[in-house]
């Protein structure tokens, strides 16, 4: 019997470095992470744009059109909120860990968001983004359609059922792991 090492022989090194290749192309994702930051600051002037229209037409605008100004930012916050979850759990889940033990306000949850908390973040936070324009609607409501309101009703129950669904997979995983 060989009991040469794997790695010395052609085959094992072809697969090393295919694995080591493969393993290193995580970095690629970098950008992508970089490109959701560099769009915080687009949501941030979009913010910044609806709260001075917000301040500007306060004394101006009725109730609806003031709460509606008020979901608008809302809705802002949560997408923004959303990305910082896709930012930092995706980074962490799949490039590479954070070093921030000197950060004194790190948030708590860093470094312990699996992929399986990512789903059901992601979906709880599109649910949260979801009911706040169907608010937004039925602040309108004279000026949307009934099909629209049937739609965005149906789209929130659906992307809700999503969210249950994924919780229980995730429940049972977990289970299935202990």
């Amino acid at each position: 019997m060989d009991n040469t090492p794997v790695t010395s022989q052609p085959h094992g090194r072809v697969e090393r470095f295919v694995e080591r290749t493969i393993f290193a192309s995580r970095w690629l994702l970098a950008p992508f992470y970089l490109g959701l930051a560099v769009s915080l600051l687009v949501l941030l002037a979009k913010f910044g744009q609806k709260m001075g229209a917000l301040i500007t037409n306060a004394f101006f605008a009725g109730g609806a059109d003031a709460i509606t100004g008020v979901l608008s930012l809302i809705d802002l916050s949560l997408i923004a909120n959303l990305l910082l979850i896709v930012m930092f759990s995706g980074y962490e889940n799949f490039v590479s860990r954070f070093e921030l033990s000197d950060q004194k306000y790190k948030p708590s949850w860093l470094g312990h968001v699996n992929f399986g908390d990512l789903k059901l973040k992601l979906l709880t936070s599109i649910v949260a983004i979801s009911a706040v324009h169907l608010l937004e609607s039925f602040m309108n409501i004279d000026q949307s359609s009934d099909r629209e309101l049937a739609w965005s009703v149906g789209i929130l129950l659906v992307l809700v059922l999503t969210g249950v669904l994924v919780a229980v997979m995730n429940r049972v995983s977990d289970a299935g792991r202990h």
